[in-house]
């Protein structure tokens, strides 16, 4: 009865049927694991970005350039304050407000970018304290150069003078006279009185729609090989009941067939 699954036809859907489900298991284990290393990094940079103080903070040199690795490590630098610009439209607390950002020449010859606190309120230079004079020794969190849609940045342009959408090298360097560094650092204290700005998770660490996507095409995959399973199943079955519907002669005839009797 089972001779049938030696035929050239049954043969190509038993190799398809093997070559498919192996095939929908593996891309479903590789969006499975997809999805778990998004947690795990999700896990590591939040652990990251919101250490209390109680690993050493690092010279700005070991942990450059900024990468998943290392954005929301606690950093050391020195130098000099220099230039001081605003960012708008920055919340915290519920609260909508802006930072105050101060430029760190540093011995190196190039500036890095410092987030010296938060100020409610509309960005005003006149409520922003200037920065503290002389050498200075700053510490604080790692972050890696914004990009205007992630965490809340604005594109916006046609800011008044003094003032940048996103704190980064590219939209600083027609900003201030200085070479910059691409990265900037929040201070663990906020400054002057100002609170201050927790850091942040770097780009692609979050549980955001991607990473829900690879959840979801994981499931996919294993519903296609379950729809494989299920189909071979049901072919089989429908040609073992023809098989048994030819032996007591319930086949109905073909067309052809029927035609030439009739004529």
């Amino acid at each position: 009865m089972y001779r049938f699954l030696l035929t050239p036809r049954w043969w190509g859907i038993n190799v398809f049927v093997l070559l498919a489900i192996p095939f929908c298991v593996f891309m479903g284990s590789w969006q499975l694991s997809r999805f778990e290393g998004r947690v795990h990094d999700h896990r590591t940079a939040t652990e990251q970005a919101t250490a209390d103080g109680h690993t050493a903070a690092r010279p700005l040199s070991r942990l450059l350039p900024v990468d998943q690795s290392t954005s929301g490590q606690r950093v050391t630098a020195s130098g000099r304050y220099g230039e001081q610009l605003l960012v708008p439209g920055r919340e915290l607390d519920g609260k909508r407000g802006f930072y105050v950002l101060t430029l760190l020449r540093t011995d190196s010859g190039k500036a890095l970018p410092v987030v010296r606190g938060w100020l409610p309120g509309t960005a005003d230079a006149a409520k922003a304290p200037a920065p503290p004079t002389g050498e200075v020794t700053v510490t604080g969190s790692l972050q890696a150069s914004e990009t205007p849609g992630d965490n809340g940045v604005s594109a916006e342009g046609g800011l008044p003078a003094g003032q940048t959408a996103a704190i980064s090298s590219a939209s600083l360097v027609n900003l201030v006279p200085y070479r910059l560094y691409d990265a900037w650092v929040t201070l663990e204290r906020g400054d002057s009185g100002m609170k201050a700005v927790p850091a942040s998770a770097p780009a692609g660490t979050g549980l955001d729609l991607k990473a829900f996507q690879n959840l979801g095409y994981t499931g996919e995959w294993f519903v296609f090989a379950g729809f494989v399973v299920f189909m071979w199943f049901r072919l089989l079955r429908r040609e073992i009941e023809f098989q048994r519907d030819a032996a007591l002669g319930l086949v109905p005839e073909e067309p052809e067939r029927a035609a030439v009797v009739g004529g």
